[in-house]
């Protein structure tokens, strides 16, 4: 009778591979970047006289899980979808380095456990709208996306939740400076979703993704559309100091990088390359995060 010999070194791969697997489900990068906008609505909402820890690590272990478990999902409904497409091919379920099975354990359990932690140290408005971003994206925005572009819309509603729980986990309630960086957020999605979607048209349309508007084409129309929602983020992007929110420096950022990002419009409206769609992808990942950052630096004393 054959032994098999067990080493630490094949248990350390062993471990190594799962966590890889888990993390590929999870879709790790872009719940580390939900987390962060997350954090940065709880930051801008904090009143500043002692600031909540539990709240706050409440928020972004929970918002990371229910992030992480939205994505999953997102894979096993997609899973045969998955194997048509370059850009997923080698997620888990294709390469059936995971089971069907365990993978609906998987995202189950961080599902509940991203839930269970939000309703523990936040609050049950922050829950409820967790929940909500949940449902949206894995039963909503996921099956309309063979649908067409009415997706981005229905999709860009959890994709702004973000910030908004964190705010309401800060403060507990829904206010006009919520209801701000929520917008901020939500209109950026459009230019930064279709540019995405222009780039990978060829192998969106494998798998029958209908992302882009006017009609699907990546000419001048669909080019003017993703300008005037990057135009729009211009004044949007001055309400927080308005409204006394953040003050004069951020203002000044933003509107910097509303300028600089709608300048890359203008080239895709020039030549409707993928190349110039590729530089607004890219631009999009910038204008976010250094909008969020200079927005909370204004804010510190």
């Amino acid at each position: 009778m054959r032994t098999v010999e067990v080493t630490d070194h094949s248990i350390y791969h062993l471990v190594i591979t799962r966590v890889r697997v888990y993390s590929d489900l999870l879709k790790l990068r872009l719940s580390a970047l939900v987390t962060f906008s997350a954090v940065f609505g709880f930051i801008l909402g904090d009143s500043g006289t002692s600031f909540g820890w539990s709240g706050f690590l409440g928020l972004a272990l929970g918002g990371f899980l229910i992030s992480g478990a939205s994505g999953a999902a997102n894979e096993i409904m997609e899973r045969d979808l998955d194997k048509l497409m370059k850009r997923t091919e080698n997620r888990p379920l294709p390469l059936q380095l995971i089971s069907l099975v365990e993978a609906y354990w998987f995202t189950f359990l961080v599902a509940f456990t991203g839930i269970a932690l939000l309703w523990i140290f936040t609050n049950p408005l922050t829950t409820w709208l967790g929940v909500l971003s949940m449902v949206l994206y894995v039963f909503v925005y996921t099956p309309l996306k063979r649908v067409g572009p009415i997706a981005v819309f229905v999709g860009a509603i959890p994709g702004a939740m973000p910030p908004l729980l964190g705010w309401t986990a800060a403060t507990g309630s829904i206010s006009y400076e919520a209801l701000i960086i929520f917008g901020i957020q939500f209109i950026w999605q459009f230019p930064h979703f279709w540019a995405i979607a222009w780039v990978s048209d060829e192998d969106y349309k494998k798998a029958g993704f209908k992302l882009l508007p006017s009609g699907g084409g990546k000419d001048l129309n669909t080019a003017i559309q993703i300008m005037i929602y990057t135009l729009f983020l211009l004044p949007l992007g001055l309400l927080p100091s308005y409204f006394g929110l953040t003050g004069l420096n951020s203002a000044i950022v933003a509107t910097i990088c509303g300028v600089l990002f709608l300048a890359q419009t203008f080239s895709l409206m020039r030549d409707c390359s993928r190349k110039s769609a590729l530089k607004i992808m890219f631009g999009s990942f910038l204008y976010l995060p250094i909008v969020q950052i200079a927005y909370l630096l204004d804010k510190l004393p």
